[in-house]
Order: C-alpha cells, then sequence, then structure tokens
C-alpha cells in the first residue's frame, strides 16, 4: 500500500475496510457515495478521505479500483498528471467518468476556482486510436482504450424545457456534436456540461 501523509476521517470504519472498496468518488465535496471511498480536500461530513488531489501520486496502489467517478472537479485543476495516475489506479477495463462543464456554458465563467474549458472531443486526445490521438501521438504517454459514452448534457428546468427536445438531438451521434459546437447553436443554445466514460 503507498503511504502518504494524509488526513483520514473514518467514522465506525477501520481503513482496511474503505480499501477493500473498489469504487473511488474523486473530489466528492458533499455529493457523498454510500459503497464508495469518497476523497476530497476538505474534510466534510462523509468524506472518507481528506487528500490534496493534485499532490500526486494518490494514496493508491496500481490497478485497485473497478470504477472512478470525476464530477465537476477536472475543471478546478491542472488535470492531465491526474488522468495519467486515474489511469495507473484503474484496473484493466476500469471505468472512469467524468462530468466537467461544457466551455458553452455560463458556470465556466461564473466560478472564479475555474481553470479549463471542455468540448466534447476534449477527452478523445487521451483514447488510444481517435483522430486527436492518433495525430498528437507524442502529447501524452498514456491512453485509456475507448470512450463508452460522451454526452453534452442541458439545463431543463423551468424556461429551459425546450432543452428536454433539444438534448437528444444534439446527442444523437458525434456529427451533430461537432455541428453544434461548431456554429452558433452553442452560443444559442448553451450547454451546462459534458459527461463521458472512458474505459482503461
Amino acid at each position: 500500500m503507498i503511504l502518504l501523509t494524509f488526513q483520514r476521517v473514518i467514522k465506525g470504519n477501520n481503513f482496511k475496510e474503505y480499501m477493500d472498496l473498489k469504487k473511488l468518488n474523486l473530489g466528492c465535496g458533499r455529493n457523498v457515495k454510500e459503497g464508495w471511498i469518497n476523497l476530497d480536500c476538505v474534510g466534510l461530513p462523509g468524506v472518507d478521505i481528506v487528500h490534496n488531489i493534485e499532490k500526486l501520486p494518490l494514496p493508491f496502489d496500481d490497478e485497485q479500483f473497478d470504477e472512478v467517478r470525476c464530477d465537476s472537479i477536472l475543471e478546478h485543476i491542472e488535470y492531465i498528471p491526474v488522468l495519467r495516475d486515474l489511469y495507473r489506479i484503474l484496473k484493466p477495463g476500469g471505468l472512469l467518468k467524468i462530468r466537467v462543464p461544457h466551455f458553452s456554458s455560463r458556470n465556466n465563467y461564473v466560478d472564479p476556482t475555474h481553470k479549463k474549458h471542455f468540448s466534447i472531443d476534449t477527452f478523445d486526445f487521451f483514447v488510444a486510436e481517435s483522430r486527436f490521438a492518433r495525430e498528437k501521438d507524442y502529447y501524452f504517454d498514456f491512453h485509456f482504450s475507448k470512450i463508452t459514452s460522451r454526452k453534452i448534457k442541458f439545463c431543463k428546468r423551468g424556461i429551459f424545457w425546450p432543452n428536454r427536445i433539444i438534448e437528444p438531438l444534439i446527442n444523437l451521434g458525434p456529427r451533430i456534436q461537432w455541428w453544434y459546437e461548431s456554429t452558433y447553436m452553442c452560443w444559442l443554445v448553451p450547454a451546462n456540461d459534458i459527461v463521458v466514460e472512458l474505459v482503461k
């Protein structure tokens, strides 16, 4: 087991039991998930491990996790080294689920802690055999095997109810997603988030 200096916040259980879990909720904040190891840089209620995500390597063994969840965290950090370490701790065939703001989202610009912007194609750079990875194979020394899902998500509450129709249309396929991002449409009807799933 990799032993680094980090604060452990474990209530009523021992650390070994948490290490036996096979799912990691990275940068969980208040979105704590039962049955997962919940890691955040702040010791909020329900957080199992307090650790700065950018302090690498993460305090886990190689190929430890079946699934890692990164919900609204990568936009806050220099994420490429973190993705490399997530690749390390995922088992072969393990799943990495990512949610980040779409570049057209107002949320990108409201939050002063956001450092990065994302397109639906951003994570293709990290996937073997994608067009971007083939053209820029010298960028990174690690590559996931495939993307199993990619969606552009929209706010659908209140006056944004028409997005209930628009969202499934935009996500009919990669060509329509490309068209949406490459034309005025992404500014006429801004998105909220990008959700992708990568397999090691």
